[in-house]
């Protein structure tokens, strides 16, 4: 018999406890750090039924982003991955499981060439947490984060774009205790370099809360060392469920979609006015944004205005919701939102 021990949404990853009544063959992790495009690797699932089937391919390409999560990192191979396959491992030639089956991408619903893998890396962080506490605790530092444009990197002095551009700092947060501010460029967290924008929820993820850690920030055109403590992204989430409770009446002004990391409340002068929205947008306006949530990995902000979910118009964040949770149940797994920031339209698809 199995016992469910845990389960991380985010990743898509549970940790089953086996019982039995003599020792079990296990096999190895290997380090999914060291996997380079081009390696031979093999998969083994049960597509239709057919338990134990293996397939050869190699790795496609690294840290590929699915719109599937927060912390999308995918392993892309042309192993021949089908439906039955999700949950198995992908080895090296060596036997290592550098990888979990997690996902495919096909028009027809079976294996076209292109399958998706979690790294080992990731997959041991989940398990080994779920195992000690049943639940993940990731790290968090309360910011939102952008791009750094070329245009931007050569005005403030960087030599390339890279790095994660402070959009805003959470009052009362980690990073406002560590004395990050708004347009500090992070370029390493704790040691780690940080070459995009998407690296750093990554990395601050991975971070154990209750540690203060080294950051590196370009700040007025020079470098900046600064100590910040780092929170855990769990609490910080279950503070922002308590004061915005998910469920929504449909006359409600305000609320919260807890699984994206999203606050929004109807379009009111008062918002008008401190976003500077323009007089001609309608739609919901984005209130909070929570650090590492899907919201945040789609560079969602505080003033951004949802004007469509779905190709539809939104007028409440009760619609927001329910167009959203139609799209779940349709079983799809992303949901077109039209997006307004100071007069300005943009698609984001929002898994």
């Amino acid at each position: 018999p199995a016992k469910l021990v845990g389960v991380d949404k985010k990743t898509d990853l549970a940790l089953l406890k086996v019982e039995a009544s003599r020792p079990l063959p296990a096999l190895s992790w290997g380090d999914s750090e060291k996997v380079r495009v081009g390696d031979w690797v093999m998969a083994i699932g049960n597509p239709f039924g057919l338990g134990g089937t293996v397939t050869v391919g190699i790795i496609s390409a690294r840290a590929r982003d699915i719109n599937q999560g927060p912390y999308d990192n995918f392993f892309q191979t042309d192993a021949s991955i089908n439906r039955g396959n999700s949950g198995g491992p992908l080895f090296n030639l060596d036997g290592e499981v550098i990888g979990i089956n997690t996902a495919i991408f096909s028009p027809t619903g079976n294996s076209v060439g292109i399958g998706f893998a979690v790294p080992s890396l990731g997959a041991k962080h989940v398990a080994a947490q779920l195992r000690q506490w049943g639940r993940t605790k990731r790290g968090w530092i309360g910011v939102n984060v952008q791009t750094v444009p070329d245009d931007l990197a050569k005005s403030t002095g960087l030599d390339r774009s890279r790095g994660a551009l402070i959009a805003s700092v959470k009052e009362g947060g980690p990073a406002e205790q560590g004395k990050i501010v708004s347009g500090d460029i992070v370029l390493s967290f704790d040691g780690r370099a940080v070459p995009n924008m998407r690296e750093l929820p990554r990395i601050v993820a991975d971070t154990d809360p209750g540690r203060t850690v080294p950051v590196e920030v370009w700040r007025d055109k020079r470098l900046t060392k600064l100590n910040v403590p780092v929170g855990e992204l769990e609490e910080a989430e279950a503070q922002v469920a308590a004061a915005n409770p998910t469920t929504i009446p449909d006359d409600a002004g305000a609320g919260t979609i807890r699984d994206l990391g999203l606050g929004m409340a109807v379009v009111t002068d008062e918002l008008r006015k401190k976003f500077q929205i323009g007089p001609d947008v309608k739609g919901v306006v984005v209130t909070e944004v929570t650090q590492g949530s899907a919201a945040a990995e789609k560079a969602l902000a505080p003033g951004d205005v949802i004007v469509e979910v779905a190709q539809q118009e939104v007028t409440t964040p009760a619609s927001v919701q329910a167009k959203i949770k139609a799209a779940k149940d349709a079983g799809r797994r992303s949901v077109l939102m039209l997006v307004n920031r100071r007069g300005e339209n943009r698609f984001v698809a929002m898994p």
